[in-house]
């Protein structure tokens, strides 16, 4: 609808900040500060309020003004800046600062601009309109550089050129504010990726003839990291050491934890450290970093020889691994002598259980995630037999490392129903004859 011409008149004075306006129909209303129990919403269909900030409102002609729905426009007033904070309220939707204010402590030689950057560090917030002398362009420029949404001369104001002004220093900083948080959240999202890699493991497999796999997904929704970790590493007198564990819990402290152990494994395995010796110091470092008493995790190693036909297995509370061979079924490796959890039992004890691998084989290591998603609507859960069922079918189909993990992972979630709320880790190491 057209904009209304309106006359223009002078701000009252302003002793109790506030501000008397014309309404459309010829009465007035007074636009007071709402009181702090009030709930004021920046919607479009809210009265815009304008804060004028002038040491002398009487020498500044404010006309009246509507927006594009015929509401007037608030106009509320202060003097300084102190009554400036205190009339900044939510319903506040655009500063007009007179450029001449002085600022806070300001001397002879201190920025010009030093009144609009106090208020730009008072109100983030908001829109800023610089109110500046007639002809004083280069003064409007630099405010805007500064960070004001706008300029306008002094002598050069009316009802229609203010109300398009108001509008579009709003729009501009809702423009403005939306572009910062979405760069934001990009420069946020580049970090967690780099954090990401960080914290995921590089496998140490030089001068070994195993390849290796691995898949993670966090159970959290939006998380770098869940509870779950792992981690290969290849010692000097050629034995491959890989490991996979789990926190109990999901937020960022069993994450964290988790981190802790893994380098903490890594760290001892490269010292020497091996089966229940190993394991027993992890434990001291779990009781050590937890947070709770409750806290507890579980793991699986395995150190394969440097022919890479035999292993020894140690289980602290985790699922055993699975092994593939040609011509043979894959099958879970044993877990009679799984030992307690890590943080369960104090001087727990984990045996070392000798394994033969033969000449070709697939092993892979996952945590409880892979195997306690629902298969269907109902409560069944899939289970280390409906993995195995699963991993021989798709063996059977000729997938192999990266592409097989892939594959069982996609089909947990499907079975599932969507997205599984336990973090999941699975690894796999190929040896081929």
């Amino acid at each position: 609808m057209p904009v209304p011409v309106p006359r223009q008149r002078a701000i009252p004075a302003v002793e109790t900040g506030q501000a008397q306006a014309a309404t459309p129909g010829g009465g007035t209303f007074t636009d007071e500060a709402p009181r702090k129990d009030q709930t004021v919403e920046n919607t479009p269909h809210t009265n815009l309020t304008l804060l004028l900030i002038e040491d002398d409102p009487g020498s500044t002609i404010v006309p009246e003004m509507f927006d594009p729905a015929g509401k007037p426009i608030r106009v509320r007033t202060a003097r300084n800046l102190t009554e400036a904070a205190r009339l900044l309220t939510d319903d506040v939707h655009c500063i007009l600062l007179d450029l001449g204010l002085p600022a806070p402590g300001r001397t002879g030689d201190e920025d010009e601009l030093g009144v609009l950057k106090h208020v730009l560090e008072l109100a983030p917030r908001h829109a800023v309109l610089a109110l500046t002398a007639s002809g004083d362009a280069e003064r409007g420029a630099e405010a805007v550089r500064v960070g004001a949404q706008d300029y306008l001369f002094r002598d050069e104001l009316d009802g229609r050129l203010l109300s398009r002004a108001i509008r579009y220093a709003v729009e501009r900083k809702r423009s403005d504010t939306a572009e910062r948080r979405l760069a934001e959240g990009r420069l946020r999202a580049q970090e967690n990726r780099r954090l990401e890699r960080g914290l995921l493991p590089t496998p140490l497999l030089e001068g070994s003839s195993l390849r290796f796999a691995a898949r993670y997904r966090p159970g959290r929704s939006r998380a770098l990291l869940g509870g779950d970790f792992y981690d290969v590493v290849r010692t000097a007198d050629g034995t491959v050491h890989a490991m996979i564990g789990d926190v109990c819990g999901h937020g960022p402290d069993e994450a964290a934890l988790g981190v802790e152990l893994r380098i903490a494994w890594r760290a001892l395995t490269l010292a020497g450290l091996c089966g229940d010796e190993l394991l027993n110091t992890l434990q001291q470092v779990l009781e050590h970093e937890r947070g709770d008493d409750e806290i507890f995790a579980t793991l699986c190693t395995v150190d394969i020889a440097p022919d890479g036909r035999r292993a020894g297995l140690c289980l602290a509370g985790h699922p055993s691994p699975l092994l593939a061979r040609p011509g043979r079924a894959a099958r879970l490796l044993p877990y009679d002598n799984n030992g307690p959890a890590l943080g369960l039992v104090p001087g727990a004890r984990w045996p070392r259980m000798q394994v033969e691998l033969g000449a070709e084989w697939s092993l892979m290591l996952y945590t409880d995630g892979l195997i306690e998603g629902r298969v269907g609507e109902g409560r069944e859960r899939l289970g280390q037999d409906g993995m195995v069922d699963m991993v021989r079918r798709q063996l059977g189909e000729g997938l192999r490392g990266e592409e097989l993990l892939r594959a069982a992972v996609n089909e947990v979630r499907d079975l599932n129903g969507g997205e599984l709320t336990d973090d999941v880790a699975v690894l796999l190491l190929d040896r081929s004859a």
